[in-house]
């Protein structure tokens, strides 16, 4: 296996950056700064599809094509969004459980014992 700059034959294509490995680390972000809400799950869920196949281009690329470190760094934040937009539903549900407790509370007449 060649790698693009090792032995380069003049005829090679010069090595680009893969503009799906950004438009990857656009929705990672996109899913971080949006996971708070909820909202981020939609972008996330797209970074994760799109490096799937961005992946196998890279690797069937042979060097040419760049953008790995991008992929990662975008399924790491598509992730982190997950995550987060998780961590808001269980603050939501906890918060309404807690709402919905003090308000059905138990109420006693004063001369009780």
């Amino acid at each position: 296996m060649s790698f693009a700059g090792e032995n380069r034959h003049p005829l090679d294509p010069d090595p680009i950056r893969s503009t799906k490995a950004s438009a990857i680390l656009g929705l990672g972000v996109l899913a971080v700064v949006t996971g708070p809400v909820v909202g981020g799950v939609i972008p996330a869920a797209l970074a994760l599809l799109l490096a799937r196949e961005t992946q196998r281009d890279l690797v069937a690329a042979d060097g040419f094509l760049l953008g790995a470190r991008r992929v990662r760094n975008g399924i790491r934040l598509a992730w982190t969004g997950i995550v987060l937009a998780i961590a808001a539903l269980i603050a939501v549900s906890i918060m309404g459980l807690l709402h919905y407790a003090r308000s059905r509370g138990t109420h006693f007449a004063p001369t009780v014992n």
